[in-house]
């Protein structure tokens, strides 16, 4: 069992109906895609062809905030806004498409490329299935 886990489950209210296995497999998507994200940027720079990644690194520097911001939002449950947790959602399953899409046009040459794709593709599947769990 996961801390996420163990958090969810110890959670002293209700959390109104929401999946806690959906919700726990979100949120550590959601910071797993974060760290990849900063670190393929961080690869990226470190590249010869550092010129031709600009994109790459902003994409997944956005991606790695927006992660982040939404694993946070995830974590809280008093004064749960529905509203806003379906655009936070919303917001990281496009930023996670957007990195994904982008990162996968250089996983040929660099294989930071392609494990943060697949990170940024597993994150956007669980904030898909998160939000449909929603409602």
């Amino acid at each position: 069992m996961s801390h996420i886990t163990s958090m969810l489950e110890t959670y002293p209210k209700d959390l109104g109906g929401v999946d806690r296995q959906k919700l726990a497999d979100c949120i550590a998507a959601c910071f797993e895609c974060a760290q990849t994200c900063t670190a393929c940027a961080d690869a990226c720079l470190s590249e010869d062809m550092v010129a031709d990644l600009t994109k790459c690194i902003r994409t997944d520097l956005d991606c790695s905030d927006i992660c982040a911001t939404t694993g946070n939002v995830l974590s809280r449950h008093t004064g749960y806004d529905a509203n806003l947790t379906r655009a936070v959602l919303e917001a990281c399953r496009m930023a996670c498409k957007a990195c994904g899409d982008e990162c996968e046009q250089h996983a040929g040459m660099h294989e930071h490329c392609r494990v943060c794709a697949e990170a940024c593709r597993r994150c956007e599947k669980a904030c898909e299935q998160l939000l449909s769990s929603l409602g």
